[in-house]
């Protein structure tokens, strides 16, 4: 355990609250098995040497033999992830391969009231179908960076909290986990102060119940997981503090205090005004290619304020941290290369859409920002996220360029192709066109004689597809 905390620490994504269910306070401040001194059995399991719970086979385990699994609670508002799940993502895929086994739980049903932290405002209750098909969507994303199926002992699994709570009357919950749950610690949770301090009897804005005891569920969810998959630990943002906590504390008053049980927060993807990456934020770049393209992931990070770009390598990337810290130098001697940026975009967009959506993402990148084409082929520009439409030969060949681009409507009309054209504002295959009377050769303009780019303007792009009469 010390390794994979560890490894966070130096991938910055291990926020400064860790807790465990037998002791308060931050992770600095529990004492390691070195400090027992030679020989000494540390207090608890995550603070022993890692060799001794890791088999053979790389797996850990507990002392019972079942595999030591980990969880990050997902809300299922959206039907999938956006770049704002990632840190979260990465630390359990941390944990996966460390040999630890990655539990996703979607919030099936804790997703039915919605949690209060970092809200303002109560969220909007979703429907059972609609839930049902979010974890669907969920899913997908999240085997892009995990590990699922296989005979691997420690391949993710997704779980969904509605299928332990569908069966459980009001009165189960009260009577089983209610009762150790006391209102002066619910109270002074932060996202519950927070939320009382903006109520107003006229506006009977606030805090529901139905809110409030959101954190029964999620520290039952821990409990659940802790009796059934041999969970030990929760990663949470670090503003899921305040429902980590109250797992912890759950599993030590239901268990006893022998319980082992760690919460891990890691810090929440923000930008440099401090402000979260989602969809509530309304700046949501999604994991899934049929909501965000691989050229808009791609240019999302070579976005990335020059500020930011080194902590992010850190923290979205694998790649080994001396190698960051030389890009971070280099970026730091000559930001304007941008190279920790293309660094960034390229690491994560392989791990997220795989090869080919590199591919794809660079070659847009290369035509869209006026690159040579001429070593693309037919099916690269086509992958081209841009409007596409299809063209006979004869409207093409030996045509100018004026009626080319309006008959693909790339332009309102030849009158404004023709004023494009004299300041210099069209290009074929990133060619700028010298004047009205250019004309198009298929073998010279178009890539395999059969697919052109044209762009009117700085960036309005078509791709045409030429096609033989038939």
């Amino acid at each position: 355990m010390q390794r994979v905390l560890s490894r966070l620490r130096g991938r910055r994504l291990l926020a400064a609250s860790t807790r465990s269910a037998d002791a308060v306070g931050s992770l600095q401040q529990q004492p390691t098995s070195s400090e027992h001194g030679e020989g000494a059995k540390a207090s608890t399991w995550w603070q022993r040497d890692d060799d001794s719970a890791r088999g053979s086979d790389g797996i850990v385990r507990l002392d019972n033999g079942d595999v030591c699994s980990v969880y990050l609670g997902i809300d299922p508002t959206a039907d999938g992830l956006h770049v704002g799940h990632l840190v979260g993502i990465m630390a359990l895929r941390a944990f996966q391969r460390e040999g630890f086994r990655p539990l996703a739980l979607v919030g099936g049903a804790t997703g039915l009231i919605g949690d209060p932290s970092g809200r303002a405002t109560e969220r909007a209750m979703l429907e059972t179908s609609d839930v049902e098909r979010n974890v669907e969507g969920i899913r997908a994303d999240l085997e892009r960076v995990l590990e699922f199926g296989g005979k691997e002992p420690n391949a993710a699994q997704l779980v969904n909290n509605l299928d332990w709570y569908r069966g459980m009357s009001a009165l189960e919950l009260l009577r089983d986990v209610g009762k150790h749950f006391r209102v002066s610690a619910m109270m002074s949770r932060e996202s519950v102060k927070a939320r009382l301090e903006t109520s107003s009897d006229e506006t009977q804005e606030g805090l529901s119940f139905t809110e409030f005891s959101y954190q029964l569920l999620q520290g039952y969810d821990f409990l659940h997981l802790y009796r059934t998959e041999s969970c030990r630990v929760q990663i949470g943002g670090s503003d899921q503090w305040g429902n980590i906590a109250a797992g912890t504390d759950l599993i030590r008053r239901a268990t006893g205090d022998t319980a082992e049980a760690l919460g891990v927060t890691v810090p929440l993807l923000t930008n440099r005004a401090g402000e979260k990456f989602g969809k509530s934020a309304g700046n949501a770049v999604w994991l899934a290619p049929d909501k965000t393209s691989d050229f808009e992931l791609y240019q999302f990070f070579m976005r990335a304020e020059d500020e930011m770009v080194e902590d992010l390598l850190y923290k979205l990337t694998e790649l080994p941290e001396d190698e960051v810290a030389a890009i971070a130098k280099a970026h730091g001697e000559a930001p304007e290369k941008r190279e920790a940026q293309r660094r960034l975009a390229q690491s994560v967009v392989q791990m997220v859409r795989g090869p080919t959506g590199l591919r794809r993402a660079e070659v847009a990148t290369q035509a869209l920002f006026g690159g040579d084409l001429d070593a693309l082929s037919a099916e690269d520009l086509l992958s081209i996220d841009a409007p596409r439409v299809t063209l006979s030969r004869e409207q093409v060949q030996d045509r100018t360029a004026i009626d080319v681009f309006a008959a693909a409507k790339a332009v309102a009309s030849k009158s404004e192709a023709k004023r494009l054209a004299a300041s210099g504002g069209l290009y074929v295959q990133n060619h700028r066109v010298p004047d009205a009377s250019y004309t198009l050769d298929l073998a010279r303009d178009a890539a395999e004689g059969r697919v052109i780019l044209l762009r009117s303007g700085k960036r309005k792009y078509t791709i045409v597809s030429v096609q033989d009469a038939e």
